[in-house]
Parts: structure tokens; C-alpha cells; sequence
């Protein structure tokens, strides 16, 4: 057996070198790209909350918006009802059953009835209040 010429040993080692070195260099170039795509998540995660803190602090430093008011009741279209709230108007609590003469009614059952089913709506539709059982008034503001 002849030994390796040593020109060609060297050149062999070289060889096996510069593979190792381009191998490690790719490995450190794929790390690289690696934390550079993390490096942009991260300045992105903290640019979001950033953003996040000025808004806050915005909002924060803005004055509370007056609540919005509640839509203006709508009066059921019928004239009994316009005839019953202008009789409401005297601000005294009143009884279905005083409201009939005053609406020309008899003072029968039915009319009574009526006109507490229709005093009821008005409190549903928040124009009137109950204050006690079977006694309707404004409400007062």
C-alpha cells in the first residue's frame, strides 16, 4: 500500500473542512431567519399593546358620554287615549272609575274595564305609573 500524496491528503482536508464550515454556515443562516421572523412578532406583539395602552388612556381621559335617553313613548293612536292623558294632566292619581264620566261613559262594568286596560297600557308604555293598585297618575320627573 502506498501512502496518500500529501498534497492530496491536504487538499481532502480542506475539502472536509469547507463542507463542515458551509454546512454550519447554513445552519446559523436558517437560526437567523428563524429569529429575525420571531424579532418581527414580538416588535409586533409590543407595538399592539402600545397602541392598546394609548388607547386606553385616550378613553380613560375622554369624559363619560351622557346616557342615551330613552325613546319618547309613542301614545297608542286611538282618541280615547289622547282623551284620558289630557284628563291626566291635573297631576292627581286617579281611578278608571273616575275617569268615566269624565270620558261621557256610563258607569258600567265594561267601561270601567276598559278604560283600566287602557290606563294599563299607558303604564306598560311607561306614560303613566301605577302608584298604588287600581290608582293611575304621571309620572312625576
Amino acid at each position: 500500500m502506498s501512502t496518500p500524496d500529501p498534497g492530496t491528503w491536504l487538499l481532502n482536508r480542506i475539502d472536509a473542512r469547507e463542507e463542515a464550515l458551509t454546512s454550519q454556515i447554513e445552519q446559523a443562516r436558517d437560526q437567523i431567519e428563524e429569529l429575525t421572523a420571531r424579532l418581527q412578532e414580538l416588535d409586533q406583539d409590543l407595538d399592539h399593546l402600545r397602541i392598546t395602552r394609548k388607547t386606553l388612556l385616550l378613553l380613560a381621559a375622554e369624559p363619560d358620554p351622557a346616557p342615551p335617553l330613552p325613546p319618547a313613548p309613542v301614545v297608542p293612536d286611538h282618541p280615547s287615549y289622547q282623551q284620558i292623558l289630557t284628563l291626566m294632566t291635573g297631576g292627581q292619581p286617579t281611578r278608571a272609575r273616575d275617569l268615566c264620566p269624565a270620558l261621557d261613559l256610563p258607569l258600567e262594568r265594561k267601561n270601567i274595564e276598559n278604560t283600566r286596560a287602557k290606563l294599563k297600557r299607558l303604564v306598560t308604555l311607561g306614560i303613566l305609573v301605577e302608584t298604588e293598585p287600581g290608582l293611575f297618575a304621571q309620572p312625576r320627573p
